[in-house]
């Protein structure tokens, strides 16, 4: 699959998953603005494809930063990628803080409040604020990556209350944005996946060997999930991926 001609915006693409994005789509033709919330996380990424990329990769990756508790930052990040583009074509909404811990004192309300404003209010305000540029693109896509603890009855994970507060938020937005922007020609993407193993995209494991039923969900096969979604005629919208948890 080539996603050349394609804009991506990408959040929380400095480390771990978004960055696995960030070097997957790049590595496969798309023009890429990632984020970070630092502009060195974003920077470190973008100097990644540049060296591992062909020659010219580095003018298709932007790196900015933007704190998703901050709705001020969030408006600057859409300002500033509207200055380099008239359009986009994805949104990937890929950062959430996450917050571990079972019991529910163990949080102090300083870190419930940043995990419940970067997974749920970030959430909102990043896709409100891309809005505008999605819509003028003629295949507009929005991903979420929400997680199992975003499904009802959910339970396995260790994650602290408050992530769960904010990944149901996340999947609540999500669902009632499916609907009302389908007539806009626009496809919302959710994803819902248990705790998976994100191991190097520039490693040989990226490469790996067939895997069985045994072995837990892998970030190649997440960002094949969303390549497939995104990569469907204009008449089909695939509105979630659910994932059985072992």
């Amino acid at each position: 699959m080539t996603l050349e001609h394609r804009r991506v915006v990408i959040t929380a693409a400095g480390r771990d998953f978004g960055r696995t994005l960030a070097l997957r789509f790049a590595g496969l033709g798309a023009e890429v603005y990632l984020s970070a919330r630092t502009l060195e996380g974003a920077e470190r990424v973008r100097g990644e494809i540049r060296d591992q990329g062909p020659d010219g990769v580095a003018e298709r990756v932007h790196a900015f930063a933007c704190d998703l508790t901050d709705p001020a930052s969030i408006r600057a990040f859409a300002a500033a990628v509207a200055e380099r583009t008239d359009h986009i074509d994805v949104l990937v909404n890929n950062g959430a803080r996450y917050q571990h811990g079972p019991d529910l004192l163990s949080a102090a309300d300083e870190d419930i409040v940043d995990t419940l404003a970067s997974g749920a209010a970030g959430t909102v305000l990043m896709t409100k604020n891309f809005l505008p540029l999605l819509l003028k693109s003629d295949r507009p896509d929005i991903v979420t990556m929400v997680s199992g603890c975003g499904e009802a009855g959910h339970h396995r994970s260790d994650a602290h209350a408050s992530f769960y507060a904010a990944k149901s938020a996340q999947a609540g937005f999500t669902e009632i944005l499916s609907k009302r922007l389908r007539s806009q020609g626009v496809r919302v993407i959710s994803l819902y996946p248990p705790d998976f193993d994100n191991h190097d995209p520039l490693s040989p494991a990226w490469q790996e060997a067939p895997r069985s039923a045994r072995d837990p969900l892998t970030a190649q096969s997440l960002v094949d999930c969303i390549l497939f979604a995104i990569g469907q005629s204009r008449d089909c919208f695939i509105k979630s991926f659910h994932f059985e948890q072992a």
